[in-house]
C-alpha cells in the first residue's frame, strides 16, 4: 500500500505508472508493404516511428525513432514508390500543422513550410510519388484552399481557391485529378469535387455531390472502385445512419450499399481498388468486415477476417491496406488493454501485434472493462452509457465520477483511458454517458442537442446522476462530473443548473462563455460551429442566457480547471473568465495553466502534473472523512 496526500491511503499503482501506460496509431505501409511507420508516445508526445514486418518471427523487431522534435506528430505517410515520410506536425498544441519531408532512417528531415501562424494540412501522394496535395489557410484564417507541389522542384500550385473549408483527401489512380471534400456551414454536410491537376486541367472543378442547406450530407474515406468507374465512400445524405455507398463518377448518382441501424464508422480500399475493409460502429464497439470486390459490389466474396478476443474488445480505426492488398493494418484501442498497431494477413489468415505498447508497469488483468448500461432520463428516452465499477472491493454506494466526452458531435468509446482506470482502482465509479447530442445513435439523436435544445442535455447529465443513487450504485452525496472541451462546458453548465446534485466538479479546456468562445475560436472553426451552438447575431441572447459564466454564483461545488494556452478551439480567456469569478466569489477553484499545450494535455510531463493533482482533489471532496 502506498501512502500519499490524500486525505485517503492510496491503493495499487500510482497515477504516474497508469500516465506511462503508451499508445501506438496511425500506420502507414512502406512501398514494399514489408515496414510500417506510426505514431506513438513512447518519449511523452507522439513522434513517428518504424517497425519491419517479417512473418518468419513471432514478435515483430524493436522498432526505430524517426522524428525527435519533442513535439506531437499529428500525422506520417510513406511515398508509393520511395520510403520517403510526409509528416505533419505542431507546436505546443496550437494544431497549426506544417508539413516535414523524412527519410527512411531520420536522417533526412526538411521542412515543406514554415509559417506558424498558418495550418497546413496533409491531403495525398501522387501515385508517382513526385507530388504532393495539401490544404492551407494562408490567404485567409477563415478559409482553406488546396495547393499542389512538386517534391524534387519545390514547386507549388494553387489547385482550388473558394471560401470555405476544402480539405484534399486523394488523387485520382492516374494522378490527372483529385478528390476534394468542401465544409461550408456546419461539420455534418459536406460536397465531394473532384479537381484536375494536370497541364492544361489545373484548378478545373466538377461538383460530385449536390450542396445541401438542410439536414445531413457528409462523404468520407472516397476511393476509387477496381474498373475507376465509381468510388465507394461513406455517406448518411438524407439518412439517419452513415453506410456504406456507391457513387458513379459518369452520373453522379449516389447508391446505398448496406442499410444498418449503426454508423458505418470507416472503409479503406486497396490501391488497386480489389478489397475493401469496412468497420462499422455498434452501440460504441467496432466490426470489421473483408471483402473481395474486383469485380464489384454486385459479386463481392467475404475475405478472411480476424477474430479478437474478447479482452480486446474496443474499437478499431485507421484501416490501411498494404501495397498489394494482401494485408490490413489497423489501430486497435480496446477498453483494458493498449492501443496498438495490428496487422491481418489475407493469405494466411495470420494477426499480428506489429506494436506492442508498454502497460507502465501494471498487469493486464487489473484494468477494468466498462458494462454498457441505459438508463432513463426526463422524456422517457434511454441515454446508453458505460459504466465502469472497481474490480475489488464494494460495487455500491460508492464515489462516482460522471465522465463527460468533448464534441458534441462525439462519442464515448470503449477504449483504454488511463484516467478512468486509475480512479476504478481507487475504488470509484465511473459512468461515461453518451447524452443527446452523441454521434453513433442516429442523426435524429445528434440533432437533439441542437441551439436551443442546449440545455436538455445537460438536464441528461442530472438524471444520470440520479440513475446511478436509484441503483444504488453512487453516493448521492459524492458525485462528481468531469469533462474536456465541450464536456467542459457540460460540467460548469451542470455546477451551475442543478448545483445541489454535484459533490465536485472538473473542466478540462471546456467553454463558459458562448460568445467570448465564438468570437476568439479559430476563424476557420467558428461559422462551422455556430451551426450547432447558434450564431451571435440570431442567437446571443440565448447564447448568454445559457453559458455558465453568467450563472457562477449558483456554483456551490469546489472545481478543478486545465487548460493549455495556445488552445485554437476554446481559448484559454474561458477559463481565466471562470476561475477569476469563483475566485471573486470565493468559491473553492484550482486553476492548472499549461504554455506548452493547446486544446488538452498532449505530454506526458504535463499530464503527470494535472491528473494526479485531478485524483487528489476528488480524494479532498469525494472521500474526505
Amino acid at each position: 500500500m502506498i501512502t500519499t496526500a490524500t486525505t485517503q491511503p492510496q491503493i495499487g499503482y500510482p497515477f504516474a505508472r497508469y500516465l506511462n501506460v503508451q499508445t501506438a496509431m496511425g500506420a502507414s505501409f512502406a512501398p514494399g508493404g514489408e515496414r510500417l511507420s506510426f505514431l506513438t508516445d513512447i518519449s511523452g508526445v507522439g513522434e513517428v516511428w518504424s517497425v519491419g514486418l517479417d512473418a518468419r518471427l513471432t514478435m515483430p523487431p524493436w522498432p526505430t525513432q524517426l522524428t525527435f522534435r519533442g513535439e506531437r506528430a499529428a500525422s506520417a505517410r510513406f511515398s508509393p514508390t520511395t520510403e520517403t515520410l510526409l509528416v505533419s506536425g505542431d507546436i505546443g498544441g496550437s494544431e497549426r500543422t506544417q508539413l516535414f519531408l523524412l527519410g527512411d532512417d531520420g536522417a533526412q528531415f526538411e521542412a515543406l513550410t514554415n509559417r506558424p501562424e498558418t495550418i497546413y494540412t496533409f491531403g495525398d501522394w501522387s501515385p508517382d510519388g513526385k507530388r504532393i496535395l495539401y490544404a492551407s489557410n494562408e490567404r485567409d484564417p477563415r478559409y482553406f484552399d488546396v495547393y499542389e507541389r512538386e517534391i524534387a522542384s519545390g514547386e507549388m500550385r494553387l489547385l482550388l481557391q473558394n471560401d470555405a473549408m476544402n480539405t484534399p483527401a486523394r488523387y485520382a489512380p492516374d494522378g490527372r485529378s483529385a478528390l476534394i471534400e468542401r465544409r461550408t456551414d456546419r461539420y455534418q454536410r459536406n460536397q465531394l469535387l473532384l479537381v484536375g491537376t494536370m497541364t492544361g486541367e489545373t484548378g478545373t472543378v466538377r461538383m460530385l455531390t449536390p450542396e445541401l442547406t438542410e439536414g445531413t450530407a457528409q462523404y468520407a474515406y472516397a476511393a476509387w472502385s477496381a474498373d475507376r468507374r465509381g468510388l465507394y465512400l461513406l455517406s448518411d445524405r438524407n439518412r439517419q445512419f452513415v453506410s456504406l455507398s456507391w457513387l458513379d463518377l459518369e452520373t453522379c448518382e449516389l447508391r446505398f450499399l448496406s442499410d444498418e441501424q449503426w454508423d458505418a464508422e470507416a472503409l479503406a480500399v486497396s490501391a488497386d481498388g480489389a478489397r475493401l475493409a469496412l468497420v462499422t460502429n455498434e452501440d460504441g464497439y467496432s466490426r470489421l468486415e473483408l471483402f473481395d470486390v474486383a469485380d464489384g459490389w454486385e459479386a463481392r466474396t467475404l475475405l478472411p477476417t480476424p477474430t479478437l478476443p474478447d479482452a480486446l474488445r474496443g474499437v478499431i480505426a485507421e484501416p490501411v491496406w498494404s501495397p498489394d492488398g494482401a494485408r490490413l493494418a489497423f489501430t486497435l484501442a480496446p477498453a483494458a488493454d493498449t492501443v496498438d498497431v495490428w496487422v491481418w494477413d489475407t493469405n494466411t489468415s495470420t494477426l499480428t501485434r506489429a506494436t506492442r505498447s508498454a502497460l507502465g508497469g501494471i498487469p493486464r488483468e487489473t484494468f477494468v472493462t466498462p458494462e454498457l448500461v441505459y438508463y432513463p432520463t426526463f422524456d422517457g428516452r434511454q441515454i446508453p452509457a458505460f459504466l465502469y465499477r472497481p474490480k475489488d472491493g464494494p460495487q455500491n454506494n460508492l464515489p462516482v465520477v460522471i465522465y463527460v466526452h468533448g464534441g458534441p458531435e462525439g462519442q464515448f468509446r470503449p477504449t483504454f483511458n488511463a484516467v478512468i482506470q486509475f480512479l476504478v482502482s481507487q475504488g470509484y465509479g465511473v459512468l461515461a454517458p453518451n447524452v443527446r447530442g452523441s454521434t453513433g445513435y442516429g442523426y435524429d439523436y445528434q440533432s437533439l442537442d441542437d441551439v436551443r435544445l442546449r440545455m436538455d442535455s445537460v438536464n441528461d447529465l442530472r438524471y444520470a446522476a440520479l440513475w446511478l443513487a436509484e441503483q444504488g450504485i453512487a453516493d448521492a452525496k459524492r458525485i462528481a462530473v468531469m469533462g474536456g472541451s465541450y464536456g467542459g462546458f457540460m460540467v460548469l453548465s451542470a455546477l451551475t443548473t442543478y448545483p445541489e446534485v454535484w459533490a465536485a466538479g472538473v473542466d478540462i479546456v471546456g467553454i463558459a462563455n458562448f460568445v467570448t468562445f465564438l468570437e476568439n475560436t479559430g476563424p476557420w472553426r467558428r461559422k462551422l460551429r455556430e451551426a450547432e451552438y447558434g450564431s451571435l447575431e440570431r442567437d446571443r441572447e440565448f447564447l448568454e442566457e445559457i453559458s455558465p459564466i453568467h450563472h457562477v454564483d449558483r456554483i456551490t461545488a469546489p472545481l478543478f480547471v486545465v487548460h493549455g494556452a495556445n488552445d485554437p478551439r476554446v481559448p484559454v480567456g474561458e477559463a481565466e473568465q471562470i476561475v477569476a469569478a469563483l475566485r471573486a466569489r470565493k468559491t473553492p477553484v484550482e486553476y492548472l495553466r499549461f504554455d506548452d499545450e493547446g486544446h488538452g494535455l498532449i505530454k506526458r510531463a504535463n499530464r503527470l502534473v494535472a491528473y494526479p493533482a485531478i485524483a487528489r482533489f476528488l480524494d479532498e471532496h469525494l472521500r474526505a472523512e
